[in-house]
């Protein structure tokens, strides 16, 4: 089966300059999920979008099917005789990640009664513990809230990832890794940031679901 960075950047042979950095973020998150850690994901407007699309690659079957564990299965069917077989069938292999984005209530409550600017680090900081990964989309790298959350997780030892643009803004002084596409308007980073974020799924689960 073709290699999916080779596949990506045949595809996109622009990208070829983010090749080394698509390679370290992938390195990265393989360490994290092999330490059982979590995945925060977080951004605003289309990269928000792209946070919860993350999210639906990760934590179900993307181009696998995923299939528990046998031990998994066995114990399913051992408790729930009649339900076990179903539930096994049904369940997926996942790769913990929380889009940050998602919590409707607790992010309106920030923003009304604490500081727009805090709701991904507040969440970074309830959520996450050393050696988690939190990736942050930015067009400009320089967005706040965003900028925030990365700086709490750099001081709790959480690694981070930011998927930006050609300048990299404060993303390059603060992350583990900076993942910048070769453009400078929103709409043409957008459009090669989720090519680059089918590609480390696709590896990720080549690594964890061989099968």
């Amino acid at each position: 089966m073709e290699n999916p960075l080779s596949r990506l950047l045949y595809t996109y042979p622009e990208l070829s300059v983010c090749s080394q950095d698509i390679l370290q973020g992938f390195d990265l998150l393989k360490s994290v999920y092999k330490q059982k850690g979590i995945l925060l994901v977080c951004g605003n407007g289309g990269s928000a979008a792209d946070s919860e699309h993350i999210v639906g690659e990760l934590m179900k079957g993307y181009l696998k099917k995923r299939p528990i564990s046998q031990i998994f299965q066995q114990k399913l069917l051992n408790t729930y005789p009649e339900e076990g077989d179903y539930l096994a069938s049904h369940l997926q292999g996942a790769l913990p990640a929380i889009s940050l984005v998602s919590q409707t209530a607790l992010n309106t409550a920030y923003i009304n009664d604490v500081a727009a600017d805090m709701v991904f680090a507040q969440q970074t900081a309830g959520y996450g513990k050393a050696g988690d990964c939190l990736l942050g989309l930015s067009t400009s790298g320089r967005a706040r809230n965003v900028i925030n959350a990365m700086m709490v997780a750099k001081v709790l030892g959480i690694h981070t990832i930011g998927l930006t643009g050609r300048n990299g803004g404060s993303m390059l002084e603060i992350c583990s890794v900076t993942i910048r596409v070769p453009w400078d308007e929103t709409p043409m980073i957008q459009e090669r940031h989720l090519p680059i974020i089918h590609t480390l799924c696709a590896m990720l689960e080549d690594e964890f679901f061989a099968v």
